[in-house]
């Protein structure tokens, strides 16, 4: 579990061979991050592409249609539910930097709910003269009473977290001992209401991995100072993280501490009466849920016991406590099929929900088991061609919400009694712009090697089929990350309104059909998801939609390293790229903030053999004087403690030391969601679309 936790930390001093590097690499002075000689260069960068970009005549238009979307009120308020309450974190134009708010079950379901503000970023940030950005509320099961609250100064990954009293809607005072800790990348999970598992920096120079996360998990009891914390468990410093957490089945807790070796692969231990069991489980495989005694667990290779033989993708489970006595008696509860595969599972008090995916279309099922210990199945009525997310499913109730949606359907929120699956409409977005105008379809590319790659095609009924038509391919492809049918009505009133098409690619790397599916693009096969998203665009020209002229793509973080590496690798292929908080430097990726935690998915370029085929698409490397390349729009944020923004900036540099035209913005805060409220979040947006506008049509 704590693997899928953790994002894609600290900057390590620069050593010999970093120093050599240095002098190999006449740009490295971009990546301190706010010295005073790179932040010249980024505002001199900043002042050029922004004048460049916001001289589309339409750029106005463009973020007031922004700005409106992103503020408007109509938007659904998605809620969780924490003891009696609905509870939700809502930004709009007066509250810049957000509110958590709360209104009563019953309230909820009303068309205009009466809210009560808990926490109001925008006054805390006032009054402490700092630039909070929410990063999260975690409560105490089941009492639900006290809270940690995580907040980041300018929306890093790093954050400062509090206690907060629900029941008194404010923080803990000093006089009743509270929780805190210092602005870090810390992992801090209750055990009961006086009693943590903290993994933070605790300042010794060994409680962090190398990646930036802690290393180290300690248990912290309400009274006593955070030096004085019980170690319980110290990891591997060239592992990724280590934390511990709670998981329960109704209210039955189970204390799990996680050593994630590797971003992919983990060590997971119980641990009660002050010991550390280790489970014997395949180190690849993912805690999914407790259930009536009942250990769930994905696969993500073939699992061999002297019993049967459970296929990659499946979900077995074992009770915990033959587990525990390291006997672990596996059982299959679901398992894949040749196109579906599982999205998510969910557990509430009396049934297991899986959401599949066919074909990257949506599907619910509910399973019970029999008295007789069989699984009856039963799915749920939603349309099969859009998105379904299921969330706020809850151990001591059977209701939860399901959220429905598709390229041109507007999120619709469904409350869904798990006994029943009768579904109850609560809430729905309005169309936000002429979706009946357009249409989708799902198409399949042959990519190098014979495979299949589906994506989508969102555009006019009307279309001319002459190709010229300007496109946006979107894709990211990687840490099996699936990207799904989904309405954007920025999308539709910046782009598809305008005359565009977009393009949802599917390509491998992600987990639209599972854990192979991801694996197949791993380390030396990188090149195969640049290979299916190559494919796709050549065969959105072989249909006519569109030509090079007209094409663009996108991406950002992971999908950034796939625009670096698809620019690179064939500059005449696309004639707009916007790339995102990107991986670029691939030599030194592992070096730079969270880079580390993703060995397991890129492989380690100091590692000879492993350099070899990671240097064959490293866009920094791979820029090639005399190629013509297409204007490329690059985007980071200073405040981006996940994906350094040295990427960015080096690659920029490096382009324009060779006399390619390139564009760039930074965005001073925003972490690695690059903006830190909705009036960022609309300006980014408008120049984005004022660009593809500028190079496609």
């Amino acid at each position: 579990m704590l693997k899928r936790i953790i994002p894609l930390c600290v900057a390590s001093a620069m050593t010999m061979a970093t120093q050599i590097q240095a002098e190999e690499d006449k740009f490295i002075w971009l990546e301190d991050v706010e010295g005073a000689k790179p932040m010249t260069w980024v505002k001199q960068q900043n002042d050029v592409s922004a004048a460049h970009i916001k001289g589309y005549k339409g750029f106005d238009t463009l973020v007031a249609n922004s700005l409106e979307i992103l503020n408007n009120e109509a938007r659904i308020p998605y809620a969780r539910r924490t003891g009696d309450y609905f509870y939700n974190f809502w930004k709009d134009e007066t509250h810049t930097r957000g509110i958590y708010r709360r209104t009563t079950i019953e309230e909820y379901a009303k068309a205009d709910p009466k809210w009560e503000t808990v926490l109001d970023i925008d006054a805390l940030g006032k009054a402490e003269g700092v630039n909070w950005v929410y990063k999260g509320m975690n409560c105490q099961y089941p009492q639900n009473e006290r809270c940690l609250v995580s907040l980041s100064r300018g929306g890093a990954d790093a954050a400062e977290v509090r206690e907060f009293d629900l029941t008194t809607k404010s923080f803990v005072e000093k006089a009743q001992k509270p929780f805190m800790v210092d602005e870090a990348k810390s992992i801090v999970s209750w055990i009961d209401k006086d009693t943590v598992f903290i993994g933070t920096d605790f300042g010794d120079g060994n409680s962090m991995t190398d990646s930036g996360y802690p290393s180290v998990v300690k248990l912290w009891k309400r009274g006593t100072p955070l030096s004085e914390a019980k170690t319980i468990f110290t990891g591997d410093k060239t592992s990724v993280a280590s934390a511990g957490y709670v998981i329960f089945d109704d209210k039955t807790p189970l204390n799990i501490i996680t050593e994630s070796l590797t971003f992919y692969t983990a060590k997971h231990y119980v641990y009660q009466n002050d010991k550390l069991v280790a489970l014997p489980l395949p180190a690849d495989a993912d805690i999914k849920g407790y259930f009536k005694g009942q250990l769930y667990i994905e696969l993500k290779s073939e699992l061999v016991t002297d019993k049967a033989t459970f296929k990659q993708g499946a979900v077995v489970f074992t009770p915990v406590d033959k587990l525990i006595a390291q006997k672990p008696e596996f059982n299959e509860f679901v398992s894949p099929t040749a196109t579906a595969f599982i999205s998510q599972i969910n557990f509430s008090k009396n049934a297991v929900f899986v959401t599949w995916l066919d074909d990257v279309k949506s599907k619910l099922v509910r399973y019970t088991q029999n008295d007789k210990g069989q699984w009856q199945s039963d799915t749920a009525p939603f349309d099969a061609n859009g998105t379904l997310s299921v969330f706020d499913v809850q151990r001591d109730s059977d209701e939860f919400f399901v959220d429905y949606t598709s390229f041109l359907e507007p999120s619709t929120l469904y409350r869904v009694n798990g006994a029943t699956l009768k579904a109850d409409k609560v809430k729905g977005m309005p169309q936000q712009f002429a979706a009946d105008k357009f249409t989708t379809k799902q198409f399949f590319a042959q990519s190098k090697d014979g495979t299949k790659v589906p994506y989508f095609v969102v555009m006019a009924k009307d279309i001319k089929l002459d190709g010229s038509n300007p496109t946006l391919l979107y894709a990211y492809g990687g840490f099996e990350v699936s990207r799904l049918p989904s309405y954007s009505a920025t999308v539709g009133k910046n782009w598809l309104e305008q005359g565009g098409v977009y393009v949802l690619a599917n390509i491998r790397g992600g987990g639209e059909y599972g854990p192979a599916w991801h694996q197949a693009a791993l380390k030396e096969n990188r090149h195969k998801a640049f290979e299916d998203f190559e494919a796709i665009a050549e065969d959105l020209i072989a249909r006519k939609i569109t030509t090079s002229q007209h094409l663009g793509i996108q991406g950002g973080s992971n999908g950034g390293l796939l625009m670096g590496a698809a620019f690179t690798r064939r500059p005449d292929l696309y004639n707009a790229v916007v790339c995102q908080v990107p991986l670029l430097d691939m030599k030194r990726y592992n070096k730079l903030l969270a880079g580390a935690s993703w060995m397991g998915e890129y492989g380690n370029p100091d590692v000879a053999e492993e350099w070899q085929y990671i240097k064959t698409y490293s866009p920094y490397h791979n820029l090639k004087q005399g190629v013509k390349y297409p204007k490329v729009f690059f985007t980071t944020s200073t405040r981006d403690d996940r994906v350094h923004p040295a990427h960015a900036r080096k690659m920029v540099a490096k382009m324009e030391d060779m006399g390619i035209d390139v564009l760039y913005y930074e965005n001073i805060e925003g972490g690695h969601a690059g903006a830190a409220d909705n009036t960022q979040a609309a300006e980014l947006i408008s120049m984005v679309y004022a660009y593809l506008m500028q190079q496609l049509r």
